[in-house]
């Protein structure tokens, strides 16, 4: 691997038996040892909901659930995918062919993505072809981005696989880019993640350029994730792109009444940083310049001074042709303060003041508000089990991830740990059945995991 690309560990696989496991798996699914191992973990972000995509720092940390791969490199150009998990069903396909369904995004859809990612970066002609099993710990639909650490996987075993090298960023990067061949328009947080976290440390990650800082998390708390049970799949559904796009068209918006060239402004960080003001600054001018009241698309081309067709087929994405009403106000507002907070929160933990704890969980309190009532991208499950774990000793309390279902993250003091784990369960789990019967991978206490590394048996 490249100096500062992703470790390859050498393991003793009986010290590791989930790797034991799933080699006796492989050998009697394809008849064959695997010559190694890749993982990519999950991830909590902390703070810095839907501004990735913005352009602006968040601040996630890996989890200890993951997606682990076991591969064996074969003479023949043929991808064989099969997964631990029988819901998910066998696929295979001619390396050479790579086609991604974006309608339907089924599990091995994701595995293509970082594949192809790969293949492209380096124009392979004749890429290796490979088996393949999956195991994977990351709940899916979750919030804790199973999808991009698959992505993230894939992209990391076809580098191994084919001989190449990359650094971890550039890993990042491609990772980035090829998850949108499935339609999500991300914006770089959870694959950075996976390659860059570091145990024992939460990470400031910045864009363009790609850049991670450590980001200490005070002694004194533990951070603890609880799924809503409501699955939201950002691929499937359309709010996702849509919050994208009514971002882009703020951006337009806020740019045209600055006299900027707002054909070129595709994000809302552009144009503070064009402006050179601060977010503070930013949140008075979309006060001036936006109203709260939706957007129609005819409002939109009055306020550019261009024609529906230009619109359309300009900057409206494909899948965003049939959308009539913007909320742009409302967008912007969340982005900015909400990239006001992380900064906010990276500078609490590096001060590290006697009150930090209470700063940290007001901030994280703010960000669930600006998440439900500016982005809307709550849902009734999610506010309730935010509430549940305010309620039950939680300092800060918050929807992770896209949102629409999935997880919560809370700050809970050390000491108040187990009881608050008994209370969250009896409140939220315990009194619905369909709850209570994944209760088990729900709701755990996590610390920060370590990136996207190779193991191959010693």
């Amino acid at each position: 691997m490249a100096r500062d690309g992703p470790s390859a560990l050498p393991v003793q696989l009986v010290e590791q038996p989930r790797l034991q496991k799933l080699k006796e798996m492989f050998i009697s699914k394809f008849g064959s040892a695997p010559k190694f191992y890749a993982r990519a973990p999950g991830r909590v972000n902390l703070i810095g909901e839907h501004i990735d995509y913005c352009g602006y720092a968040v601040l996630p940390m890996a989890i200890e659930q993951d997606i682990l791969i076991a591969v064996e490199p074969v003479q023949t150009q043929v991808l064989q995918l099969a997964n631990t998990n029988s819901s998910y069903l066998d696929f295979s396909t001619s390396v050479n062919n790579i086609q991604i369904n974006k309608t339907k995004p089924q599990w091995h859809n994701y595995f293509l993505c970082g594949l192809k990612g790969i293949q492209e970066h380096f124009g392979l002609n004749n890429p290796t072809g490979m088996n393949c099993l999956l195991d994977g710990t990351i709940p899916p639909s979750s919030g804790l981005s199973s999808s991009s650490a698959l992505v993230c996987c894939a992209g990391l075993v076809t580098l191994r696989a084919n001989g190449k090298t990359l650094s971890k960023v550039e890993l990042a990067e491609i990772c980035t880019k090829s998850e949108r061949y499935i339609g999500t328009e991300g914006g770089g947080m959870d694959q950075s993640i996976s390659f860059l976290a570091e145990e024992g440390t939460a990470k400031l990650i910045e864009f363009s350029p790609l850049r991670a800082t450590d980001v200490r998390l005070p002694s004194g708390a533990t951070f603890v994730i609880a799924n809503s049970c409501v699955e939201m799949n950002k691929a499937a559904t359309s709010h996702y792109n849509i919050r994208v796009m009514e971002c882009r068209l703020a951006t337009k918006l806020l740019s045209k009444s600055k006299g900027l060239e707002w054909r070129k402004m595709l994000r809302l960080h552009d144009v503070q940083t064009k402006l050179g003001v601060s977010l503070e600054e930013m949140l008075t001018i979309v006060e001036e310049v936006l109203h709260p009241e939706p957007y129609s698309t005819e409002e939109i081309c009055k306020c550019l001074g261009i024609s529906l067709e230009e619109l359309r087929s300009q900057i409206l994405s494909q899948n965003m042709q049939d959308v009539s009403t913007f909320k742009l106000y409302q967008r912007a507002k969340h982005v900015y303060s909400e990239a006001a907070r992380v900064l906010e929160f990276q500078k609490i933990c590096s001060k590290a003041p006697a009150n930090a704890l209470q700063l940290l969980g007001e901030l994280m309190k703010q960000s669930h508000i600006s998440c439900r009532e500016m982005y809307e991208c709550s849902c009734p499950e999610l506010d309730r089990l935010v509430d549940i774990c305010l309620q039950f000793g939680a300092i800060g309390s918050r929807l992770t991830g896209a949102g629409w279902g999935g997880c919560t993250v809370s700050m809970v003091p050390t000491d108040k740990l187990n009881t608050f784990l008994k209370n969250v369960k009896k409140a939220y789990y315990q009194t619905d059945g369909q709850r209570l019967a994944v209760e088990n991978n729900s709701l755990f206490a996590t610390k920060p995991g370590r990136g996207a590394l190779v193991f191959v048996e010693a």
